[in-house]
């Protein structure tokens, strides 16, 4: 059986605390992080399911505004949404984060008005948001080059004195998300080097959703993912993904490492990319039907809503009323996308670099010489008439 294809459930290896049906796991074995989400009472888990169902509809309206021709790409994070809302919720406020281009979740627990990440996927902006108010980086594209920029921002924490001081107020972690095919680039087996050596406050945060585009798990690594953190030196710890208690869990335990002077944590969340790797995929091309029905029978949000049923704290008025917020969000998604004007195409230059930039600046001249151009052109057409 491919590792794409094997039940998570069954994984000895996996921290799971809530099982497929939505029932509590007692195992004595993972009892040290079922002390760490003890204090979520109903309210608290009403509201993780609360984000999860936002978080969804964030991608499915997006999701049919790129088919609708309003956004140029979109990549869902479909079925992640317990890695990334649990993980977030985790956080402290002065926790940093970087992530890829996946992180809607983690994204909305940081406070963004998700619209605003679609200004980048519309085509008019770097990134769309305040990375200082949300300690949120912009989106990075690259694969796996920000797991350099979040060892190098750790290693700034460690200097500026953030680390360790005792102080929960204070001591800061960062987080770097990415995904399963990212741990195949040589930059995030660099920053594992680097964390690990100087004991860097950094959580790598890996969602294994079991697909790098159309290339399976089982063709970029022997072993499962987490092992890799293991060869560095590095702890590391299997998650199940799909379980938003075991994800808050896990990152929890990390975040206390790293911010009090313990150092990085390498985290496999095992998931699974219900969607598409972007709007511009077909994965019916190259996975089964069978497997994408034995995740959807995992769904994150269905699991969470088991357990709320069970334990009596489901309630319909409540539960339509997320619905009525999932809408709402619909139709500002809706209202803010159609409403975005196309910027001149000078600001491009913008922000490229903190100061002033020698090369950007000749570029910028150019392009306005370039745009004056047609101008010119036009002007002597009319004249000749």
């Amino acid at each position: 059986m491919n590792q794409q294809d094997a039940p998570a459930d069954v994984d000895p290896d996996l921290v799971q605390l809530l099982t497929p049906e939505g029932v509590r796991v007692s195992d004595e074995a993972v009892a040290p992080y079922a002390a760490r989400v003890a204090h979520l009472d109903a309210a608290a888990l009403r509201e993780l399911y609360h984000d999860m169902v936002l978080v969804r509809r964030f991608d499915t309206e997006s999701t049919s505004l790129q088919r609708q021709g309003e956004l140029g790409l979109f990549p869902q994070c479909l079925g992640q949404e317990a890695a990334q809302v649990g993980s977030g919720r985790a956080l402290a406020p002065q926790d940093y984060v970087f992530p890829s281009y996946r992180e809607h979740g983690v994204a909305f627990t940081r406070g963004l008005d998700l619209a605003e990440i679609l200004l980048q996927f519309r085509g008019v902006d770097h990134g769309g948001w305040d990375t200082e108010k949300h300690n949120f980086h912009l989106y990075t594209l690259v694969i796996g080059s920000h797991t350099l920029h979040a060892t190098g921002y750790g290693m700034g924490l460690q200097r500026d004195g953030l680390v360790g001081t005792g102080d929960p107020e204070r001591d800061t972690a960062v987080v770097a998300y990415f995904g399963d095919g990212a741990t195949s680039q040589g930059d995030v087996n660099e920053a594992l080097v680097f964390a690990a050596t100087t004991n860097a406050p950094v959580v790598f945060f890996c969602q294994n959703n079991q697909w790098a585009i159309s290339e399976p798990t089982t063709r970029q690594s022997r072993v499962p993912l987490f092992h890799r953190g293991r060869g560095f030196g590095i702890p590391s710890v299997r998650v199940d993904g799909n379980d938003v208690l075991a994800s808050y869990a896990v990152m929890d335990e990390a975040l206390e490492r790293a911010r009090s002077g313990g150092g990085p944590t390498f985290v496999e969340a095992y998931t699974y990319r219900m969607g598409a790797h972007t709007t511009s995929d077909d994965p019916t091309r190259y996975r089964s039907r069978s497997e994408e029905e034995h995740w959807r029978r995992r769904d994150p949000i269905d699991r969470l809503a088991a357990l709320l049923r069970a334990e009596g704290a489901w309630d319909d008025a409540w539960a339509a009323d997320v619905e009525a917020e999932a809408d709402g969000l619909g139709e500002h998604l809706r209202t803010y996308v159609r409403a975005i004007e196309a910027p001149p195409a000078s600001s491009m230059f913008d922000h490229v670099y903190a100061s002033e930039h020698g090369t950007v600046s000749a570029e910028r001249a150019w392009h306005a010489e370039y745009e004056a151009s047609f101008d010119v052109d036009a002007a002597a057409q009319g004249g000749a008439r």
